[in-house]
């Protein structure tokens, strides 16, 4: 019979070895973050960009207005994908500002 393969997904650690805290550096997680939300940004103008211009060469070009209609569809919906990456990493900023605040001593208190 076949040998049977168990997999282990978390790593014991031996006594001996001694756990060191993680230093997240969070203004550089922010700009990371940043960065990102910029290219999704990006990404979403330039496949909105040419899902119009593939709705515009659809009505140019009636030969081949199916093509250009299902291109103008897949660009369409790259950009709406990229559009939501941004809004991911939007959050994912506005996430890592505030850990970073919370772990210099900013608080925010809300009042109301």
């Amino acid at each position: 019979m076949a040998e049977e393969h168990h997999h282990h997904h978390f790593h014991h650690k031996k006594d001996d070895d001694i756990a060191e805290p993680e230093v997240v550096d969070y203004k550089k997680e922010e700009k990371h973050h940043k960065h990102l939300e910029q290219l999704g940004e990006l990404g979403a103008v330039a496949a909105g960009a040419y899902a119009l211009h593939e709705k515009h060469q659809a009505k140019k070009d009636p030969e081949n207005a199916h093509r250009h209609k299902i291109e103008e569809g897949i660009a369409a919906a790259a950009a709406v994908g990229a559009g939501g990456f941004a809004f991911h990493e939007h959050h994912e900023k506005k996430e890592a500002k505030k850990e970073y605040e919370e772990a210099h001593g900013k608080k925010h208190h809300h009042l109301i």
